[in-house]
């Protein structure tokens, strides 16, 4: 266990005296991961969730529970600001998302959060192990071009962009930009194998179809 002031790094990061803390079974958008807002414009939601973790402990002692350390040697934590545990209060207004491959304990905040549309959930937003996922192929494949026509298996053409106003709109053979549009993973962009894939991802279909 450590108590003591933190200082807050990302949405889900904090440093008590020299000790990096990662809040257990949360995960919030990355620093740099664009998500949309109940409008459809882009916000940086990383950013909102370390300026709300940053004005909700405002100077107030943590006690931080240990559960071991991650990969980057991080302690990995549940902390609490007197009874109230800062997981879930992350979760329960929209600021993370649960991370429920390392605990289960805050899913019913999630639930609540996404059934009031708070924060996160008033927009869209990837999961942050999904952008993550995505980023690292797009990093280990830097050589590459990053973006392309070319389809990667003939049975699946559909192309499934994100357009400037950050709308997520798949296309077909037969529509009249499918030939413009550009695949460009690092912004999410991919490709599918039928329409229901496409939808369930989150994609609409072009209206030029």
């Amino acid at each position: 266990m450590i108590r003591g002031v933190a200082r807050v790094v990302d949405g889900d990061t904090l440093v008590i005296a020299e000790t990096r803390i990662r809040l257990r079974a949360v995960d919030a958008p990355e620093r740099s991961q664009s998500c949309t807002d109940v409008r459809g414009q882009l916000r940086l939601a990383g950013e909102d969730a370390r300026l709300a973790l940053t004005a909700k402990i405002a100077g107030q002692e943590l006690v931080c529970v240990a559960h071991g350390r991650d990969a980057h040697g991080r302690m990995v934590a549940a902390c609490a600001m007197g009874a109230e545990d800062l997981g879930a209060w992350l979760v329960r207004f929209g600021y993370a998302f649960a991370y429920r491959s390392f605990g289960r304990e805050y899913v019913a905040a999630e639930d609540e959060a996404r059934a009031a549309r708070r924060g996160l959930w008033a927009g869209r937003c990837d999961a942050p192990w999904e952008w993550r996922r995505v980023h690292r192929r797009e990093e280990s494949r830097a050589s590459a071009p990053p973006a392309s026509s070319a389809t990667p298996h003939p049975e699946c053409a559909i192309k499934g962009n994100v357009s400037a106003r950050g709308e997520r709109i798949y296309h077909l053979r037969s529509s009249r930009t499918y030939a413009a549009t550009r695949i460009d993973e690092s912004r999410g962009e991919r490709w599918f194998c039928t329409e229901a894939e496409a939808r369930a991802a989150g994609f609409r279909a072009a209206r030029d179809r």
